[in-house]
């Protein structure tokens, strides 16, 4: 079985659906509100590397990476991407995600890599793989080798060594979920990360897509709640000029219209759903959470949670 279905999933999977694929099941089953999708698993990964015999020659370059050295660590990514790039899609792995995809009846999906060894408090992974938003049928087998090969871009080769991880398997597994186009998007973190008061939450809105905020290009608005009764202790709103849309060949980058530029990006009684929303995940999973959302026509969805690791 090499493919599951966020249903099939919950948190004691992490070692074959990944941090993300594991916490995206857990959140299903609970109820929490997430956009439908599956976890091709990460023997799928293995499986291919075997089939197209890659297994061996992968840990070949590993072994000869001068980790001292930022041109050796490079080209090692180079050639592990070019040859996951290259190998053929085994067949019946290929059939099987294809059912999947259709059964989820998206025109778009998020594609993101997972990693088995991810989103521990130990070593987060969290931006050391990659994601693919966006995808169609056309360029979905594309993108799932890219998220496999991005086991191997430099920062994740470098990352792994650091942690002295570099003869622990790591491998990934890579989440398909259907896209939400938000209109407002954001992130929550269920204990304020720079005072680490239990008792606050901080959400976070800009919009378009969230990417801006996770990037850092734009700022957001910022809403700080009291847990216990719900009050709002303040309410930020910042100047957005330009938002990330989708577009008919990816994410496009405009201008935020003028007459939502100094707006408000979502109202208080929205926040407080939010916040409500983002407190049962806190309590389901017993641990402060740093919680990514999308808001697509009036429908708050969560497309990722995981522990803060700052705190």
């Amino acid at each position: 079985m090499s493919i599951k279905n966020f249903k099939q999933l919950s948190k004691s999977d992490v070692n074959v659906a990944g941090g993300k694929g594991a916490s995206l099941g857990e959140m299903t089953q609970a109820n929490i509100p997430v956009p439908p999708g599956f976890v091709i698993l990460a023997p799928a990964f293995d499986e291919f590397l075997a089939a197209t015999d890659l297994t061996q020659e992968v840990e070949a370059q590993l072994d000869k990476v001068n980790y001292e050295d930022v041109s050796s660590v490079e080209r090692t990514s180079r050639v592990l991407h070019d040859l996951i790039q290259g190998a053929k899609f085994p067949e019946q792995l290929a059939k099987d995600i294809q059912a999947q995809f259709k059964e989820l009846g998206a025109e778009f999906v998020a594609v993101r890599s997972s990693a088995t060894a991810e989103d521990s408090s130990v070593a987060s992974w969290a931006g050391e793989l990659e994601s693919y938003l966006n995808t169609t049928e056309a360029t979905l087998f594309d993108n799932v080798k890219k998220c496999w090969a991005s086991l191997f871009t430099p920062r994740a080769i470098v990352y792994r060594n650091e942690k002295g991880m570099r003869n622990t398997h790591v491998s990934v597994a890579v989440v398909v979920q259907k896209m939400v186009q938000s209109e407002v998007a954001g992130i929550c973190f269920t204990v304020h990360p720079v005072t680490k008061d239990t008792n606050q939450m901080i959400i976070e809105a800009c919009w378009g897509l969230g990417e801006y905020i996770v990037g850092g290009i734009v700022t957001p608005d910022s809403y700080v709640i009291d847990k216990r009764d719900g009050t709002f202790i303040d309410v930020n709103i910042a100047e957005q000029e330009i938002m990330l849309v989708r577009g008919k060949e990816g994410n496009d980058k405009v201008d935020v219209p003028a007459d939502k530029k100094e707006k408000q990006k979502i109202d208080g009684s929205q926040i407080t759903k939010l916040a409500e929303i983002c407190t049962n995940i806190e309590k389901h999973y017993g641990f402060p959470c740093d919680i990514e959302w999308g808001m697509e026509k009036d429908t708050f969805y969560i497309v990722q949670s995981r522990p803060i690791t700052t705190l």
